[in-house]
């Protein structure tokens, strides 16, 4: 693979003394090096002086477009306080990030977006409480947003939402380079049916850093899902599906969320975002509460995506057709009643993550804490072979995820 046409300021920022591989030429040296998994170089770049400078270097991930693998990020809960992980399934390798800025007045943020966006992890808006508000146990949404920066391994604050929000729909833009956002509100795990809701929509510029508002949503609308459909290799479409509304009582004292069963489309454009359309319900009264977990399967020739959910232990592919979800399959272990799951798509493959707390006796000298986490089990799903596969590891947490709060996103590395 050639360097780009600046190649002699992008060529390799090491001096001519030091080498990468001895014998080897250093252009040769760093494509062998590129072949590694990403998963492991915070453990190789200590080796000297010229790997370190090397592995820190934008050479590296332009030399790695030949060998993108998806690693997975997972915030198992507060990021100004608790470190994410980058796990990577083919190596069950596991790579801790460092905790996002700790502002000494904010705690237990939740409920908020992490997208990647070519070599960057996002991390946007969420609900938090706050010292300085009134009353204390109301949580507060946030306008925040964040970026993390795989070359310099380190966050960066950027421009903030122009409305806070916490669950609410989010999705990139990776050919105009920019992230777009729907609804929400103040949404805290420890409220299920607190807070507000809201209906504004913005669009986030990364070259600019600037954030634009966009026509807001029919209705309010939070605790959705948004990604974008494309076709013919353009970005046509943004869905946002799901969520909740207005809530009722029960027996008048009790707050219960009203779910929608329905989704809304609208049409990306170069210079602004169109009118959205109303889709109707894709499901029939009865038939489940609300929406479950939802993934995205991009086309590979540049079609239209495969969408997903998990209902339970049943994966239901969106006909976009009829408007209705058809089962597609079931997962084959299932979980005890009431665990949670985790649901993501990596190498265009499904993957149904719990945890099992099941002990191995052959383990004798598992840590205390390894115990207490337990153990990952992904079930692997083919949506073209139509096959499953699992596999299993340890994860680096003290205390076993809560899928049901732990938030993750993919990124290709």
């Amino acid at each position: 693979m050639p360097l780009p046409p600046s190649s002699s300021t992008f060529l390799l920022a090491i001096d001519e003394a030091l080498t990468l591989l001895p014998g080897l030429p250093n252009d040769v040296a760093a494509h062998i090096l590129s072949f590694l998994p990403y998963s492991h170089y915070c453990r190789l770049k200590p080796t000297c002086k010229s790997w370190y400078i090397f592995l820190s270097s934008q050479t590296l991930l332009y030399l790695r477009r030949h060998c993108l693998s998806h690693l997975l990020c997972i915030f198992p809960e507060d990021p100004h306080i608790s470190s994410p992980f980058l796990f990577d399934p083919e190596n069950l390798a596991w790579r801790p990030l460092p905790p996002m800025p700790c502002n000494p007045h904010e705690y237990g943020l939740c409920n908020f977006t992490s997208i990647s966006l070519g070599p960057h992890i996002y991390v946007l808006g969420g609900s938090l409480f706050d010292t300085r508000s009134f009353p204390l146990d109301r949580p507060s949404p946030s306008s925040s947003a964040f970026r993390y920066n795989f070359l310099t391994s380190s966050w960066d604050r950027l421009a903030p939402m122009l409305s806070p929000r916490g669950s609410f729909a989010c999705a990139a833009i990776p050919r105009s380079d920019q992230i777009i956002v729907a609804g929400g509100g103040s949404r805290h795990t420890m409220f299920r049916a607190a807070g507000s809701r809201i209906c504004s929509v913005e669009r986030y510029d990364v070259e600019r850093d600037e954030w634009e508002a966009l026509d807001g949503l029919p209705r309010f609308r939070a605790g959705c899902v948004g990604f974008t459909v494309s076709g013919d290799g353009k970005e046509k479409e943004f869905w946002v599906m799901g969520g909740y509304g207005e809530s009722r009582t029960l027996s008048g004292v009790f707050p219960v969320d009203e779910y929608y069963k329905d989704a809304v489309v609208m049409e990306l454009k170069e210079n602004g975002g169109g009118k959205w359309t109303e889709i109707g319900d894709m499901w029939e009264e009865g038939e489940r509460p609300r929406l479950g977990k939802i993934v995205v399967v991009e086309d590979e020739e540049g079609g239209r995506p495969a969408i997903f959910m998990l209902d339970d232990n049943d994966i239901l592919r969106y006909n976009m057709a009829l408007n209705c979800w058809q089962k597609e399959s079931s997962v084959p272990r299932r979980a005890p009643y009431k665990s949670s799951f985790g649901f993501v798509v990596l190498n265009g493959e499904l993957h149904v993550m719990t945890i099992v707390n099941g002990i191995d006796s052959t383990d004798t000298r598992r840590s205390r804490q390894q115990k207490r986490a337990g153990t990952l089990f992904i079930q692997i799903y083919h949506p073209r072979k139509k096959t499953w596969r699992s596999l299993v590891t340890k994860p680096p947490f003290q205390q076993p995820l809560d899928f049901s709060s732990t938030v993750m996103c993919t990124i290709r590395l």
